[in-house]
Protein backbone atom coordinates (compact mmCIF):
# COMPACT_ATOMS: atom_id res chain seq x y z
CA UNK A 1 0.00 0.00 0.00
CA UNK A 2 1.44 3.31 -1.05
CA UNK A 3 -0.99 5.66 0.67
CA UNK A 4 -2.48 7.17 -2.50
CA UNK A 5 -6.10 8.18 -2.26
CA UNK A 6 -8.72 5.95 -3.87
CA UNK A 7 -10.57 7.65 -6.71
CA UNK A 8 -12.76 4.87 -8.11
CA UNK A 9 -14.42 1.59 -7.14
CA UNK A 10 -15.18 -1.28 -9.51
CA UNK A 11 -18.06 -3.48 -8.37
CA UNK A 12 -19.04 -6.97 -9.41
CA UNK A 13 -22.82 -7.51 -9.61
CA UNK A 14 -23.89 -11.10 -8.85
CA UNK A 15 -23.62 -12.12 -5.19
CA UNK A 16 -21.81 -8.87 -4.48
CA UNK A 17 -24.50 -6.21 -4.88
CA UNK A 18 -27.46 -8.52 -5.53
CA UNK A 19 -28.28 -11.98 -4.17
CA UNK A 20 -28.31 -13.89 -7.46
CA UNK A 21 -27.69 -17.26 -5.81
CA UNK A 22 -30.66 -16.81 -3.47
CA UNK A 23 -32.89 -15.60 -6.31
CA UNK A 24 -31.92 -18.68 -8.31
CA UNK A 25 -33.05 -20.97 -5.51
CA UNK A 26 -36.42 -19.20 -5.32
CA UNK A 27 -36.79 -19.58 -9.09
CA UNK A 28 -35.93 -23.28 -8.94
CA UNK A 29 -38.52 -23.82 -6.20
CA UNK A 30 -41.25 -22.10 -8.22
CA UNK A 31 -40.35 -24.12 -11.30
CA UNK A 32 -40.34 -27.29 -9.18
CA UNK A 33 -43.87 -26.54 -8.00
CA UNK A 34 -44.95 -25.96 -11.61
CA UNK A 35 -43.44 -29.26 -12.77
CA UNK A 36 -44.91 -31.25 -9.89
CA UNK A 37 -48.39 -29.93 -10.58
CA UNK A 38 -48.18 -30.13 -14.36
CA UNK A 39 -46.71 -33.64 -14.62
CA UNK A 40 -48.08 -35.09 -11.37
CA UNK A 41 -44.65 -36.42 -10.38
CA UNK A 42 -43.07 -36.99 -6.97
CA UNK A 43 -40.57 -34.78 -5.18
CA UNK A 44 -37.55 -36.95 -5.98
CA UNK A 45 -38.29 -36.82 -9.70
CA UNK A 46 -38.72 -33.05 -9.61
CA UNK A 47 -35.46 -32.67 -7.68
CA UNK A 48 -33.69 -34.77 -10.31
CA UNK A 49 -34.96 -32.60 -13.17
CA UNK A 50 -34.07 -29.35 -11.44
CA UNK A 51 -30.72 -30.67 -10.27
CA UNK A 52 -29.80 -31.56 -13.84
CA UNK A 53 -30.83 -28.09 -15.01
CA UNK A 54 -28.66 -26.43 -12.37
CA UNK A 55 -25.67 -28.52 -13.42
CA UNK A 56 -26.17 -27.60 -17.07
CA UNK A 57 -26.42 -23.95 -16.10
CA UNK A 58 -23.29 -24.19 -13.97
CA UNK A 59 -21.24 -25.68 -16.82
CA UNK A 60 -22.86 -23.62 -19.57
CA UNK A 61 -20.61 -22.41 -22.38
CA UNK A 62 -22.56 -19.99 -24.55
CA UNK A 63 -21.32 -19.18 -28.04
CA UNK A 64 -23.17 -16.29 -29.69
CA UNK A 65 -21.83 -17.36 -33.10
CA UNK A 66 -23.82 -20.61 -32.90
CA UNK A 67 -26.95 -18.83 -34.12
CA UNK A 68 -28.89 -19.72 -30.97
CA UNK A 69 -29.92 -17.17 -28.36
CA UNK A 70 -29.20 -17.63 -24.67
CA UNK A 71 -32.95 -18.16 -24.16
CA UNK A 72 -32.97 -20.99 -26.70
CA UNK A 73 -29.94 -22.59 -25.07
CA UNK A 74 -31.59 -22.54 -21.64
CA UNK A 75 -34.90 -23.88 -22.94
CA UNK A 76 -32.81 -26.74 -24.28
CA UNK A 77 -31.28 -27.23 -20.81
CA UNK A 78 -34.79 -27.80 -19.42
CA UNK A 79 -35.79 -30.09 -22.30
CA UNK A 80 -32.69 -32.24 -21.81
CA UNK A 81 -33.12 -32.31 -18.01
CA UNK A 82 -36.72 -33.50 -18.32
CA UNK A 83 -35.88 -36.07 -21.00
CA UNK A 84 -32.88 -37.45 -19.09
CA UNK A 85 -35.08 -37.95 -16.01
CA UNK A 86 -38.37 -39.15 -17.53
CA UNK A 87 -37.15 -40.65 -20.80
CA UNK A 88 -39.11 -38.11 -22.82
CA UNK A 89 -40.32 -34.50 -22.64
CA UNK A 90 -44.13 -34.37 -22.59
CA UNK A 91 -45.39 -31.70 -24.98
CA UNK A 92 -43.27 -29.36 -27.10
CA UNK A 93 -43.88 -26.32 -24.92
CA UNK A 94 -43.13 -27.73 -21.47
CA UNK A 95 -39.43 -26.89 -21.53
CA UNK A 96 -40.19 -23.35 -22.71
CA UNK A 97 -42.75 -22.95 -19.91
CA UNK A 98 -40.20 -24.12 -17.35
CA UNK A 99 -37.60 -21.69 -18.62
CA UNK A 100 -40.06 -18.81 -18.63
CA UNK A 101 -41.17 -19.63 -15.06
CA UNK A 102 -37.55 -19.89 -13.88
CA UNK A 103 -36.31 -16.76 -15.62
CA UNK A 104 -39.28 -14.58 -14.69
CA UNK A 105 -39.21 -15.70 -11.06
CA UNK A 106 -35.49 -15.03 -10.75
CA UNK A 107 -35.71 -11.52 -12.19
CA UNK A 108 -38.69 -10.72 -9.95
CA UNK A 109 -36.73 -11.64 -6.82
CA UNK A 110 -33.50 -9.84 -7.75
CA UNK A 111 -33.17 -6.40 -6.21
CA UNK A 112 -30.81 -3.89 -4.70
CA UNK A 113 -31.63 -3.73 -1.02
CA UNK A 114 -32.36 -0.28 0.43
CA UNK A 115 -29.09 -0.57 2.38
CA UNK A 116 -27.05 -1.26 -0.75
CA UNK A 117 -28.78 1.59 -2.57
CA UNK A 118 -27.91 3.96 0.26
CA UNK A 119 -24.31 2.71 0.23
CA UNK A 120 -23.92 3.35 -3.50
CA UNK A 121 -25.42 6.82 -3.18
CA UNK A 122 -23.00 7.61 -0.37
CA UNK A 123 -19.97 6.27 -2.20
CA UNK A 124 -20.80 8.07 -5.42
CA UNK A 125 -20.53 11.39 -3.61
CA UNK A 126 -16.80 10.69 -3.09
CA UNK A 127 -15.75 8.16 -5.75
CA UNK A 128 -16.29 7.24 -9.36
CA UNK A 129 -18.22 3.96 -9.51
CA UNK A 130 -18.22 1.34 -12.26
CA UNK A 131 -20.18 -1.91 -12.51
CA UNK A 132 -18.12 -4.72 -14.06
CA UNK A 133 -20.01 -7.96 -14.54
CA UNK A 134 -19.15 -11.14 -16.40
CA UNK A 135 -21.73 -13.04 -18.38
CA UNK A 136 -23.80 -13.20 -21.52
CA UNK A 137 -24.91 -9.75 -22.64
CA UNK A 138 -28.69 -10.22 -22.69
CA UNK A 139 -28.78 -12.04 -19.36
CA UNK A 140 -26.68 -9.47 -17.52
CA UNK A 141 -28.40 -6.46 -19.08
CA UNK A 142 -31.76 -7.92 -18.00
CA UNK A 143 -30.48 -8.14 -14.43
CA UNK A 144 -29.17 -4.57 -14.49
CA UNK A 145 -32.54 -3.35 -15.75
CA UNK A 146 -34.53 -5.50 -13.32
CA UNK A 147 -32.73 -4.14 -10.25
CA UNK A 148 -32.52 -0.56 -11.54
CA UNK A 149 -28.88 -0.13 -10.62
CA UNK A 150 -27.48 1.72 -13.64
CA UNK A 151 -28.28 5.12 -12.14
CA UNK A 152 -25.69 4.56 -9.39
CA UNK A 153 -22.73 4.09 -11.73
CA UNK A 154 -20.61 6.24 -13.98
CA UNK A 155 -20.35 3.29 -16.36
CA UNK A 156 -21.60 -0.29 -16.72
CA UNK A 157 -19.36 -2.86 -18.42
CA UNK A 158 -20.78 -6.29 -19.31
CA UNK A 159 -18.11 -8.85 -20.09
CA UNK A 160 -20.12 -10.54 -22.84
CA UNK A 161 -19.98 -7.37 -24.91
CA UNK A 162 -16.18 -7.49 -25.15
CA UNK A 163 -13.52 -9.88 -26.46
CA UNK A 164 -12.37 -10.82 -22.95
CA UNK A 165 -14.04 -10.89 -19.53
CA UNK A 166 -12.67 -10.83 -15.97
CA UNK A 167 -9.96 -11.74 -15.00
CA UNK A 168 -8.29 -10.62 -18.26
CA UNK A 169 -6.38 -7.37 -18.18
CA UNK A 170 -8.01 -5.93 -21.30
CA UNK A 171 -11.43 -5.46 -19.70
CA UNK A 172 -9.93 -3.83 -16.62
CA UNK A 173 -7.93 -1.49 -18.84
CA UNK A 174 -11.20 -0.53 -20.56
CA UNK A 175 -12.75 0.27 -17.17
CA UNK A 176 -9.84 2.51 -16.18
CA UNK A 177 -10.13 4.34 -19.50
CA UNK A 178 -13.87 4.86 -19.12
CA UNK A 179 -13.37 6.40 -15.67
CA UNK A 180 -10.26 8.36 -16.61
CA UNK A 181 -8.23 6.91 -13.75
CA UNK A 182 -5.13 4.79 -13.27
CA UNK A 183 -5.25 1.22 -11.97
CA UNK A 184 -3.62 2.36 -8.71
CA UNK A 185 -6.55 4.74 -8.13
CA UNK A 186 -9.08 1.89 -8.04
CA UNK A 187 -10.46 -0.71 -5.67
CA UNK A 188 -11.99 -3.93 -7.05
CA UNK A 189 -14.89 -5.41 -5.06
CA UNK A 190 -16.35 -8.83 -5.80
CA UNK A 191 -17.20 -12.31 -4.57
CA UNK A 192 -15.10 -14.39 -6.97
CA UNK A 193 -11.45 -15.12 -6.26
CA UNK A 194 -11.02 -16.50 -9.79
CA UNK A 195 -12.36 -13.46 -11.66
CA UNK A 196 -12.78 -10.38 -9.45
CA UNK A 197 -9.79 -10.75 -7.16
CA UNK A 198 -7.39 -12.33 -9.64
CA UNK A 199 -8.38 -9.75 -12.25
CA UNK A 200 -7.88 -6.87 -9.86
CA UNK A 201 -4.49 -8.14 -8.75
CA UNK A 202 -3.36 -8.72 -12.33
CA UNK A 203 -4.52 -5.25 -13.34
CA UNK A 204 -2.60 -3.65 -10.47
CA UNK A 205 -5.47 -2.00 -8.62
CA UNK A 206 -4.92 -0.18 -5.33
CA UNK A 207 -6.67 -2.94 -3.39
CA UNK A 208 -8.98 -5.92 -3.85
CA UNK A 209 -11.93 -6.62 -1.55
CA UNK A 210 -13.41 -10.12 -1.42
CA UNK A 211 -17.08 -10.41 -0.48
CA UNK A 212 -17.12 -13.73 1.37
CA UNK A 213 -20.77 -13.91 2.30
CA UNK A 214 -20.89 -17.65 2.93
CA UNK A 215 -17.78 -18.08 5.06
CA UNK A 216 -15.80 -19.86 2.35
CA UNK A 217 -12.20 -20.88 2.91
CA UNK A 218 -9.70 -18.69 1.08
CA UNK A 219 -8.58 -20.95 -1.75
CA UNK A 220 -7.93 -19.33 -5.09
CA UNK A 221 -5.31 -18.11 -7.54
CA UNK A 222 -4.99 -14.72 -5.87
CA UNK A 223 -5.18 -13.44 -2.31
CA UNK A 224 -7.45 -10.44 -1.63
CA UNK A 225 -6.17 -7.48 0.34
CA UNK A 226 -9.36 -7.45 2.39
CA UNK A 227 -12.17 -9.91 3.09
CA UNK A 228 -15.60 -8.83 4.35
CA UNK A 229 -18.89 -10.74 4.75
CA UNK A 230 -21.04 -8.10 3.08
CA UNK A 231 -20.54 -5.17 0.74
CA UNK A 232 -22.11 -2.99 3.43
CA UNK A 233 -18.81 -3.24 5.33
CA UNK A 234 -16.91 -1.62 2.48
CA UNK A 235 -16.73 1.87 4.09
CA UNK A 236 -14.58 0.40 6.88
CA UNK A 237 -12.08 -0.83 4.27
CA UNK A 238 -12.08 2.46 2.39
CA UNK A 239 -11.36 4.33 5.61
CA UNK A 240 -8.17 2.30 5.97
CA UNK A 241 -7.08 3.12 2.43
CA UNK A 242 -7.28 6.91 2.75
Amino acid sequence: MDGKAVKAILFDLDNTLIETRQAGEVAIQKTSDFLKTTLDIDDDTVRSICGKFKQKLLHEEFDSSSGRSIDEVRVRHWEESITETLGHCPGPSLAAQCYDRWKTSRLEVLSLSPEVRDLLKLLRSSYKLLLLTNGETKTQREKVEAVGCEEFFDAVVVGGEHPEQKPFLSIFTLCFQLLGVAAQDCVMVGDSLDTDILGGVTAGVRATVWINNDGAVLDGPAKPDYSIPTVLDLPHVLAQLQ
